[in-house]
């Protein structure tokens, strides 16, 4: 069963824990002329962290990108982030394996520093 987190800001869940790490919803801006997560949007679908890339969207270009940059975010191996749903979309479901409580951790510090910058 997937249990929704909460961003401190915000009402509405942002991740959900999975028996394999976390997942994530990300609305990616690709050719976005810099790599960085922008903050947190809502939208149709619910929240999302909202990312930008440099990478073009094409032979997944942006995808990789957006993989790397959520490495980077959460201080990982990039072989623990995966594109899992959404390669043509904007809109991402990006997997995040690894020990739940400590990815948890790692994501509510990085996501109290946006709230507050925002």
């Amino acid at each position: 069963m997937n249990s929704p987190q909460h961003d401190p800001a915000r009402s509405a869940p942002v991740y959900s824990k999975r028996k394999e790490g976390i997942a994530f919803s990300v609305r990616l801006t690709p050719k976005g002329g810099t790599d960085r997560i922008e903050g947190i949007v809502t939208g149709p679908d619910g929240p999302a962290l909202k990312a930008r890339v440099s990478a073009p969207p094409e032979k997944g270009k942006a995808n990789t990108a957006l993989e790397k940059l959520i490495a980077a975010w959460l201080s990982i191996p990039g072989s623990m982030v995966e594109v899992a749903g959404g390669q043509k979309s904007r809109n991402k479901t990006v997997l995040v394996y690894g020990e739940t409580t400590e990815l948890t951790t790692r994501v509510e510090s990085k996501l109290a520093a946006l709230a507050s910058d925002q």
